[in-house]
C-alpha cells in the first residue's frame, strides 16, 4: 500500500473538504470544546473564497470552510511554511467570516462565533514547548472574562510527539495521521487502522485513489513548497547575516567612538587633576620657600638690630669707633649714625 502525504493541498482538501463526517471528527478533536454540548454535530460546507478577487486585492481562499446547525463557522487551514503574513491572513479571514454573517435582517446579538483551526507544518514558537496554541479575546487582568467571537487555534505539527494519551484520544489519532503518514509509508500504524474515521481518511490518501492529472498536481504542490522553503530560508539567512554584520559594525563603531570619547575625557580629567595637583604642590612649595625666606630675613634683621644695640652701648661707653667696628662688624659710617 502506498500513501500520499495528507498535508498536501490536494489530499487535505480531499479528506476534510469532501467528507463532512471526517471534518466533524477533526474539529471536535482539535478545537477547545470543554463541554459535550459544544461539539459539532453536523456541518454544511460554505464557499472557500472569503474575499472576491478585485483589481485592488487578491481573493482569499481557505482550505475548508463550513458551519454547523447553530450558525457557528469553522475555518480549517493546512499551512506548510510559517510566516507573519499567514498569521495576519488567519486573523483577517476569521474576522471577515464573522462580519459576513451580518445581513440586512440580522442583529448583532445573533452573530455566532468563528473558529479558525490552523495546522502548521513548521515551528513558529521555538521558545515554547507546547504545540497547541489557543487565542481568544480575554480581559487583560481577568482572563476568565471573555468576549466571545473569534477563536484562533494554531498547532505546530513538528512539536507533536504522542508519548502518552494524556490528550484526547482522537486528537492524538488525527495528529498522528497528519505527522506519520507520508509517501514513505507502506504500512499504516495499527492504531490508525482500527479507528473507523482515521481508517476512512487513510483510504482517501491512497495513491491509487488519484488520477494521473491529480498526481501531477500533487508533485507540483511539493515543488512549490520546496521553492518557498528555499526562499524563506534564504531570506532568514540573509536577515541573520545582516543582523550579525550590523551588530559587529555597531560594536566596532561603538568601541572606536567610546575609545575616542574616553581618551578625550581622560585627557580633560588628567589636565584638571594635573592642574589641581600642580596648584597644590605650588602652594606647598611657595609656603615652604616663603617660610624659609622669611626666617632668613628675620634672622638677618635680628642680627643687624643686635649689632646696632651693642655698638650703641659701646659708643656710649666712650670706646673708639674703630674698636666698635672691629667688635660688631658694622661700618664706621653706620656706627657714626647711631
Amino acid at each position: 500500500m502506498k500513501y500520499l502525504d495528507p498535508k498536501a493541498d490536494l489530499t487535505f482538501k480531499k479528506v476534510f473538504g469532501e467528507h463532512p463526517d471526517l471534518v466533524i471528527s477533526l474539529l471536535n478533536a482539535l478545537l477547545p470544546f470543554d463541554k459535550p454540548e459544544e461539539e459539532v454535530r453536523s456541518i454544511e460546507y460554505l464557499p472557500a473564497e472569503l474575499v472576491p478577487d478585485t483589481p485592488l486585492r487578491k481573493n482569499s481562499i481557505v482550505d475548508v470552510r463550513c458551519k454547523d446547525a447553530s450558525g457557528r463557522q469553522f475555518i480549517v487551514e493546512m499551512q506548510m511554511v510559517w510566516s507573519k503574513e499567514f498569521q495576519n491572513r488567519v486573523l483577517f479571514n476569521a474576522s471577515k467570516a464573522y462580519v459576513r454573517q451580518l445581513g440586512k435582517s440580522i442583529d448583532y446579538d445573533l452573530l455566532q462565533p468563528v473558529y479558525s483551526l490552523n495546522l502548521v507544518n513548521d515551528i513558529f514558537e521555538p521558545e515554547m514547548e507546547q504545540y497547541y496554541h489557543y487565542y481568544r479575546m480575554v480581559h487583560y487582568e481577568r482572563t476568565d472574562k471573555v468576549i466571545d467571537g473569534l477563536h484562533l487555534v494554531f498547532i505546530e505539527l513538528p512539536k507533536f510527539k504522542p508519548h502518552t494519551y494524556s490528550e484526547k484520544k482522537m486528537q492524538v489519532l488525527w495528529l498522528r495521521f497528519l505527522t506519520e503518514i507520508s509517501e514513505q509509508t507502506r504500512f499504516a500504524p495499527q492504531e490508525l487502522l482500527e479507528n473507523p474515521e482515521v481508517n476512512k481518511a487513510l483510504s482517501e490518501v491512497e495513491e491509487s485513489a488519484f488520477t494521473d492529472a491529480e498526481l501531477e498536481g500533487y508533485d507540483k504542490f511539493w515543488d512549490t513548497i520546496r521553492v518557498e522553503c528555499t526562499l524563506v530560508n534564504s531570506i532568514q539567512r540573509r536577515y541573520k547575516e545582516g543582523l550579525e554584520k550590523g551588530l559587529e559594525e555597531g560594536r566596532a563603531k561603538g568601541r572606536a567612538e567610546g575609545l575616542e570619547e574616553g581618551r578625550a575625557e581622560g585627557l580633560e580629567e588628567g589636565r584638571a587633576e594635573g592642574l589641581e595637583e600642580g596648584r597644590a604642590e605650588g602652594r606647598a612649595e611657595g609656603r615652604a620657600e616663603g617660610r624659609a625666606e622669611g626666617r632668613a630675613e628675620g634672622r638677618a634683621e635680628g642680627e643687624t638690630r643686635g649689632k646696632a644695640d651693642v655698638a650703641r652701648n659701646l659708643k656710649q661707653m666712650g670706646l673708639p669707633i674703630s674698636t666698635i667696628a672691629q667688635a660688631t662688624g658694622l661700618s664706621p659710617e653706620a656706627i657714626e649714625q647711631l
